[in-house]
């Protein structure tokens, strides 16, 4: 059965918990937006996922930063402020009286349009805003045994037509890709970038451990996520060799550990990529050594 990085335990909690739109906190069942709204006819808008973990907001403003730049970079003039969505985020959390182990997305679109059209002249409101906090702890199987990759013939596409580093609504490439990988038996897809190099995984960041060595993509075909951004932060602040390179499937093949990153669930070790096993299954020295690393940030942001 395959698994993957957001597998998460059940928590029947999810079942009531109160859902933000546009200010409006509504209960899971209620909560509903227009078919006309911008994300749902062309997938225009864009999001983020971060983790409150004790009662702290992690890493928040390397979120926003991100947020804000991908608003701007698709013309999306937002109508409120840092501040407001802070305040809207911690106004849901706490209405659903959450502290610990809560997985939060929040999807700005650009709003409703007056009839089904890509046209942004059609959009007749501000942007929608939606902010959806879950109780989600992360599968310590998952993350015990690892997962295997299968890579996607669908590859990360060129920044000339939809920048890969764009956190935006239209995610149907990573879909496909999934779906490949999911067919193959694994548990998630590996994507190539246009020139053939390895990039990231469909909803994650890849790392490969070689010698003493990490390795990760030049970031310049993947989301530049902010897990990925911590972890390459720790290894040069702990004398570990992070490289940001082009790297084919020739090398990943003989990689002595691998493993991946993101905001749910930190990192993930890969045992096994299109049915070649990857180090020792689990965690690998070098990725047991980051992972301890990266918990302890969390610690020290958590304060």
């Amino acid at each position: 059965m395959p698994t993957g990085t957001h597998d998460a335990l059940d928590d029947p909690r999810n079942a009531d918990v109160k859902i933000f739109i546009n200010g409006v906190l509504l209960p899971r069942h209620d909560a509903k937006i227009s078919v006309f709204d911008s994300g749902y006819l062309v997938g225009d808008g864009v999001w983020e996922a971060l983790r409150l973990h004790k009662g702290k907001l992690l890493f928040l403003e390397k979120h926003f930063d991100r947020l804000w730049q991908s608003a701007k970079a698709i013309g999306m003039r937002l109508s409120f402020t840092r501040e407001d969505l802070e305040k809207s985020i911690w106004q849901t959390v706490k209405a659903n009286e959450m502290y610990d182990h809560v997985h939060i997305r929040v999807m700005v679109t650009r709003g409703i349009k007056k009839t089904p059209s890509q046209d942004p002249r059609l959009t007749i409101s501000g942007p929608n805003v939606v902010i959806i906090a879950e109780h989600k702890e992360a599968s310590g199987e998952t993350k015990k045994k690892g997962i295997t990759l299968f890579t996607s013939t669908v590859r990360r596409g060129s920044p000339d037509y939809l920048d890969p580093r764009l956190n935006c609504h239209s995610k149907l490439h990573e879909v496909q890709a999934l779906i490949q990988a999911l067919e193959a038996g694994a548990d998630e897809a590996l994507m190539l970038d246009i020139n053939g190099f390895v990039s990231t995984c469909n909803s994650t960041n890849f790392f490969m451990v070689k010698g003493q060595e990490v390795w990760t993509s030049t970031g310049q075909y993947c989301m530049n996520g902010i897990t990925r951004g911590n972890v390459i932060a720790l290894c040069q602040q702990n004398g570990i060799v992070c490289r940001e390179k082009n790297f084919s499937l020739f090398d990943v093949y003989g990689a002595d550990e691998a493993f991946v990153t993101g905001s749910f669930g930190g990192l993930t070790p890969v045992n096994k990529i299109d049915g070649r096993e990857i180090g020792p299954g689990g965690f690998g020295p070098i990725t047991n050594k980051i992972n301890q690393l990266y918990e302890n940030l969390i610690k020290e942001e958590s304060k």
